[in-house]
């Protein structure tokens, strides 16, 4: 039985089935989800809302990815609570509202999901939309980073790093980083590089920036770059030049 009629009959694709299905026929895919969304799967309701924002295999629609998240959020679902709470901290598809974020995000950490542990962590030390709390902030990215969230391990070692917290059964920053890098986190690759570098090891070090390089957005591409050119080894300051030709190719 062909994998859009499963999701007809309201039979729940799993994640790598529902994955494939999009890579390889993004059209078909975005159908059989219109469908399903609109029978109740509440699965599909929430990646309905994900293709919609993202634009895959339908037309790009922000305003109704909202509401099918809405939908799906309503429902119970974790993961339509975090984009919810995407929606609303950046403003796609609605007004820009940080607190109503938080709310989502906390409903998603409640839940569990590692991502709503993360976006909440971010909001919490950063006191946007909640109260600043540190202590707090560093308990979700703990737990979501227990739970293999590569993001959430390189923050839990930055906050290691800068004494933010202090407990001392956790491993160290440096474990931390690695671990973020080999989940395959392009600032926790950086982070870790740093690390190398500092210890001596600086051909290991740039693999782990070549790695980084290959990952990283915009922002981390131009923040990067400062904290490179500053480098006391000359080949850990000639990536600056790579980074900078990497992040000149991704605006143009």
């Amino acid at each position: 039985m062909s994998a859009d009629w499963r999701l007809r009959r309201l039979e729940v694709l799993d994640n790598e089935q529902l994955q494939a299905m999009l890579t390889a026929e993004p059209r078909k895919a975005a159908q059989a989800l219109v469908i399903a969304a609109g029978q109740g799967v509440v699965d599909a309701q929430a990646l309905l809302g994900q293709i919609l924002l993202d634009g895959c295999g339908i037309e790009r629609d922000t305003a109704l990815a909202v509401k099918w998240f809405a939908i799906a959020a309503h429902r119970g679902h974790p993961m339509a609570h975090n984009m919810l709470g995407r929606c609303h901290e950046h403003g796609w598809g609605c007004e820009a509202n940080v607190e109503r974020a938080a709310g989502h995000y906390l409903k998603a950490a409640q839940a569990g999901l590692d991502w709503g542990l993360y976006n909440l962590a971010n909001l919490l030390g950063t006191g946007r939309g909640v109260g600043l709390d540190h202590a707090r902030a560093f308990a979700c990215y703990l737990q979501a980073a227990t739970m293999g969230h590569a993001k959430s391990m390189n923050l839990v070692g930055r906050y290691l790093e800068q004494g933010l917290v202090v407990g001392a059964d956790l491993p160290k920053p440096k474990v931390w980083y690695m671990r973020s890098a080999q989940a395959g986190d392009f600032r926790g690759q950086f982070s870790h590089a740093a690390i190398l570098a500092e210890e001596g090891d600086v051909d290991t070090a740039l693999i782990w920036l070549h790695r980084a390089l290959e990952g990283g957005n915009s922002n981390f591409l131009r923040s990067s770059v400062a904290v490179l050119e500053q480098a006391r080894q000359p080949a850990i300051r000639a990536m600056a030049t790579l980074y900078a030709q990497r992040l000149q190719a991704l605006e143009q």
